[in-house]
């Protein structure tokens, strides 16, 4: 028993003194500095712990895009009953359309998804149409939108900046806010709807405008003039509506190499002809997108829209019908176009000489804040005057004149300013005019 006992106390030293030979320091290791004697022992310092970066979330998976998918684009001008138009329909039509549209199989998208769908971005229906309208006829605003409302289709409006404003069945930037507001989608269709292959083409445009389109070339060379109509008008919609512009439809369909560049150098994403064909994920090129454009004297177009039939060209450059306007700036007006003056009572005179010939008894003046004025028309000079009898407030005014001539209304519009101190009185500078308010 005694033996056991002392075996007992051999085997507990010897597990003790290997408890402590397993606990001391490695040889790489030094021991803690004692402090000197009286010195205030600082704690070792604290390892900190490295920020742990939590992991990645997980990207979420893409929905995958159908590139067999196929869209057709539709483009629309007037909407409108009465005696046939070129590039006009009627109310009635216009609505069955819309219901053919459904009928047929198609799911109408908005513009912008068919371009994030090219870009890869979202997908869109196996079958799709977009609905397009140009120039800014009122009955974009009057006629078509109700009728697209009750589809709930969203459509987008190519505006060419020189009608907006004009009067007569044009469409106002007011109208245009307000579309904007509401979500439809507004892209360029250039500045004075020019041919932008073949500017002077006598045909393309009436004479004012073809005017227009000459001093501009004379005054910017045609290169100048072509990126005014492309990217000038795309500028000119963004600030005047605050939207961004990332498509053009060319006027009468018509482009050439350096309409090309300069829509690439412009900013644009798509440009769109009217050579109505399908349009798939990855052809044809941005530039050149294909449009049917309707016309109720060729039903043909819209059956072969419906059936998605490759082609469709219209014959020719597609003859606009032309517009009764006249710019500001074609005109001698008093006081000048954005001019300042000073003087309360002024006497406002224009030249309607580039009206053509004018049907005095239909000569109309109107100005913003007095509304319609008794102006007088003197047939042999050819102008139109009204004298300011009470004085003005306002710092801005807008005069708007309005006649019948060779056997079409006309009207035109421009602005001037009042400062009633007389500081800032003088002439218009000589920049070209910006887009009506």
């Amino acid at each position: 028993m005694k033996n056991k006992l002392i075996l007992c106390c051999l085997l507990a030293g010897l597990s003790f003194a290997g408890c402590k030979r397993h606990s001391s320091k490695s040889p790489e290791e030094k021991p803690a500095e004692q402090p000197a004697a009286g010195a205030i022992a600082t704690p070792p310092p604290v390892a900190k712990a490295e920020p742990v970066a939590p992991a990645p979330a997980p990207k979420p998976v893409a929905k995958g895009i159908n590139k067999n998918a196929v869209a057709i684009c539709l483009c629309y001008h007037n909407i409108e009953d009465g005696k046939s138009k070129a590039l006009t329909i009627s109310v009635a039509e216009f609505e069955k359309e819309m219901q053919e549209i459904k009928d047929n199989g198609f799911t109408v998208i908005g513009l912008q998804d068919f371009l994030a769908w090219r870009r890869g971005e979202k997908d869109i229906p196996a079958k799709c149409a977009i609905i397009t309208l140009d120039d800014g006829w009122a009955s974009a605003y009057t006629t078509a939108w109700p009728i697209l409302k009750k589809f709930n289709y969203p459509f987008t409006l190519f505006i060419y900046i020189n009608y907006v404003n004009s009067g007569g069945k044009s469409m106002t930037w007011d109208q245009l806010a307000e579309m904007r507001d509401a979500g439809v989608d507004i892209e360029s269709h250039t500045y004075s709807h020019g041919d932008l292959r073949s500017p002077l083409r006598a045909t393309s445009v009436d004479k004012r405008t073809m005017g227009l389109i000459k001093a501009d070339i004379a005054a910017l060379g045609q290169d100048g003039w072509m990126r005014k109509e492309i990217v000038e008008s795309k500028r000119a919609l963004e600030k005047q509506l605050g939207i961004k512009v990332n498509a053009i439809a060319y006027p009468f369909g018509n482009y050439n190499k350096k309409v090309l560049e300069i829509v690439k150098e412009g900013g644009y994403e798509a440009g769109f002809t009217v050579y109505g064909r399908q349009l798939h994920y990855s052809s044809p090129g941005f530039d050149s997108l294909g449009r049917y454009a309707i016309d109720a004297k060729d039903p043909k177009l819209f059956e072969n829209a419906m059936k998605m039939i490759g082609g469709g060209e219209i014959s020719g450059p597609v003859n606009e019908p032309l517009y009764a306007q006249v710019a500001a700036a074609s005109m001698i007006t008093q006081p000048m176009s954005s001019e300042t003056i000073g003087t309360p009572t002024p006497l406002i005179k224009a030249n309607l000489a580039t009206f053509g010939q004018v049907d005095p008894a239909s000569v109309k003046m109107r100005i913003s804040g007095l509304g319609m004025v008794p102006a007088k028309y003197d047939a042999a000079s050819k102008t139109v005057s009204f004298q300011v009898t009470q004085k003005l407030k306002d710092p801005s005014y807008t005069v708007i004149i309005s006649a019948v001539a060779d056997g079409k209304r006309v009207e035109t519009q421009w602005n001037f300013n009042y400062d009633a101190t007389g500081k800032k009185v003088g002439p218009a500078p000589s920049a070209p005019l910006p887009p009506q308010q």
